[in-house]
């Protein structure tokens, strides 16, 4: 394979793996979302993830789909205004390897997040991909929050982005959080993501299980399904750090954030596992240095 195609395949499934999209499976209020507790109680309890947590993911012909459903133990009155804001938003999306940047722009209802990807080692700008994505808060009340992003199209025919995270208060210290995303892709899409997973990410795996090898030891989803269950758990650890910083004094909270995010990551290496802990952290520094200039209007370079 040559530069230039190993090039395309990867910046391909550094958008992908970035692009978060909305597909809840429930109504959109806090009554369902409590129903969906309940009946994954039992889930929750025995999960697998040393959190109570449930990841699912789905593979249709042009179309895949990543949900979280978790309990975090932080009040709903902190994790609703936390979510709330563009700003956070970016503050919270960079810690993704994928992440180069995050701008926000705009103002209610029409703020967008202008979102950077690439790979996974320190690059320039210029070299990523941009997606915009409308933010909105289509309900924030005393017992319910969502968040959605969206965004029409993405890079070689992917199209119809979407994010929407919701929130409902379990008792007065935790709180339900449901993190959803989807996004369609046509023919150039598959066929790129497919020279992906057959090169670059041959050996990449998810976390569902779905048969056992001859040893006894399990088998993992792999392809597309993969993909998604591997960034679907990266942007709730993504959620879970910026929560649990929050407590911090503010000048130690991004500290804490790219710490705890890279641990979390750490506690399953098969999937997560990508580079040593000072490599990211270095590479996470610079980029929300970056990210603060541009924010305050500080020209940057770019190339």
């Amino acid at each position: 394979m040559n530069a230039s195609l190993r090039h395309l395949l990867s910046a391909l499934a550094c958008v992908l793996l970035a692009a978060l999209c909305a597909a809840p499976a429930f109504p959109q209020d806090a009554s369902a979302l409590r129903a969906a507790h309940l009946q994954l109680r039992e889930r929750l309890a025995s999960s697998p993830f040393r959190r109570p947590l449930v990841l699912e993911s789905k593979q249709g012909d042009a179309n895949l789909k990543g949900e979280v459903y978790a309990i975090v133990e932080q009040p709903f009155a902190v994790v609703s205004p936390a979510l709330q804001g563009a700003a956070h938003w970016c503050e919270l999306l960079i810690l993704h390897l994928n992440v180069k940047h995050c701008g926000a722009f705009g103002a209610a209802p029409d703020d967008v997040l202008t979102i950077v990807v690439g790979r996974k080692f320190d690059q320039p700008l210029a070299a990523g991909h941009k997606v915009a994505f409308h933010y909105s808060v289509p309900a924030a009340t005393a017992d319910y929050l969502r968040v959605t992003m969206a965004a029409d199209s993405g890079p070689l025919g992917t199209r119809d982005y979407q994010l929407a995270v919701e929130v409902t208060p379990l008792d007065t210290k935790r709180s339900f959080i449901h993190l959803s995303y989807s996004y369609s892709y046509g023919v150039a899409a598959r066929l790129a993501m497919q020279g992906y997973l057959s090169t670059l990410a041959r050996d990449k795996v998810g976390f569902s299980v779905v048969g056992q090898g001859d040893s006894g030891k399990p088998v993992y989803v792999g392809g597309l399904r993969g993909v998604a269950e591997r960034n679907t758990m990266r942007y709730y650890l993504a959620v879970e750090a910026y929560l649990g910083a929050l407590a911090a004094p503010p000048t130690e909270q991004l500290e804490k954030r790219l710490r705890d995010w890279f641990a979390a990551t750490e506690q399953h290496p098969l999937q997560l596992h990508e580079m040593e802990r000072d490599e990211y952290l270095v590479m996470k520094r610079r980029e929300v240095q970056r990210q603060q200039k541009m924010a305050a209007g500080v020209p940057v370079k770019l190339n």
